[in-house]
C-alpha cells in the first residue's frame, strides 16, 4: 500500500456563520493523481482553500507528510510543499510571464535550483519561453493556465492542487494540459485535481472523491466509479 501524503479527518470549514464542509474524510497517496468532482457549490474550492491555509478549519485535521497543518498560515503550508493553482488562474497584471513564474519561488533561496526549475517549466510549456517577456494577463486562456500551473511548480511542491483545470478551455488545450500533468506526475509530483468535467478528471486520476453539499458521498478508483450507475447518469451523461 502506498504512503498517504495527505490525510483529512473530520474536516469542517466555511465562511463566518456559513458552514460549507461537513466532517470530510479523504486521503491522497504519494505519487498519485487524485480528483475531487461534484456540482457547483458543493464545496470543492473551499476544500482546497482549507488545505492551503486560506480558510481556517472549524473542526477536524489536515495531515500532510505526517504533520497536522490545519492551524498553519498559508506561507508555512507552501514552504512544506503544497502548491495551489486557484480557479481563474489569478496571474499578476503588469508582470511578464517570467516574473509571474518566479513569484512561485518567492520563499526559496536556492538560486541555481530555481533556474533549473524555470527551465523545466519552459520545457513542459515551450510557449511560455516564447512569451516570457509578455504581460501574463494578455496570454490566451490556455497559456494563462500553463503559467498558473508553472508558477505552482516553481515552489517545488510535493503536492500540486489545481482548481478547475479545464474551465473555459477548448478540448485540445485541455488534452495538452492533461499530458503535461501526467508528465509532472511521473517526475514525482502528487496531484489533487478539482474538476467539473468528470470525464477529463477520471481519465487523469486513479482515485476520485465525489463532493456534494459539503460531504463526500462516494469514493474509490476512477475505474470503479466510472461503472457506478448513479455517477454515469449524474456526471457522465450515460
Amino acid at each position: 500500500m502506498s504512503e498517504q501524503l495527505l490525510r483529512i479527518e473530520g474536516l469542517s470549514a466555511g465562511y463566518g456563520e456559513v458552514r460549507v464542509l461537513w466532517g470530510l474524510d479523504l486521503a491522497v497517496e504519494a505519487g498519485e493523481i487524485a480528483c475531487i468532482v461534484g456540482p457547483n457549490g458543493a464545496g470543492k474550492t473551499t476544500l482546497l482553500r482549507s488545505i492551503s491555509g486560506l480558510v481556517a478549519p472549524t473542526a477536524g485535521h489536515i495531515v500532510f507528510n505526517s504533520e497536522d497543518i490545519g492551524a498553519l498560515a498559508a506561507d508555512a503550508i507552501i514552504a512544506r510543499g503544497i502548491a495551489h493553482v486557484p480557479e481563474g488562474r489569478r496571474l499578476f497584471r503588469g508582470l511578464n510571464v517570467r516574473d509571474n513564474l518566479l513569484l512561485g519561488a518567492y520563499l526559496r533561496r536556492d538560486t541555481a535550483e530555481i533556474r533549473r526549475d524555470l527551465d523545466y517549466v519552459f520545457s513542459v510549456f515551450p510557449i511560455l519561453r516564447e512569451r516570457a517577456r509578455q504581460d501574463a494577463t494578455t496570454l490566451s486562456g490556455g497559456e494563462q493556465q500553463m503559467c498558473a500551473i508553472g508558477r505552482g511548480i516553481m515552489s517545488r511542491p510535493k503536492l500540486l492542487m489545481i482548481d478547475e483545470l479545464s474551465l473555459g478551455l477548448a478540448p485540445r488545450l485541455v488534452e495538452r494540459l492533461s499530458k503535461a500533468l501526467v508528465e509532472m506526475n511521473r517526475a514525482g509530483i502528487t496531484i489533487l485535481l478539482v474538476e467539473q468535467d468528470v470525464m477529463t478528471a477520471f481519465e487523469l486520476a486513479r482515485h476520485a472523491f465525489v463532493l456534494e453539499a459539503g460531504r463526500i458521498t462516494k469514493r474509490g478508483t476512477t475505474a470503479a466509479l466510472s461503472e457506478d450507475p448513479s455517477i454515469r447518469q449524474a456526471y457522465l451523461g450515460m
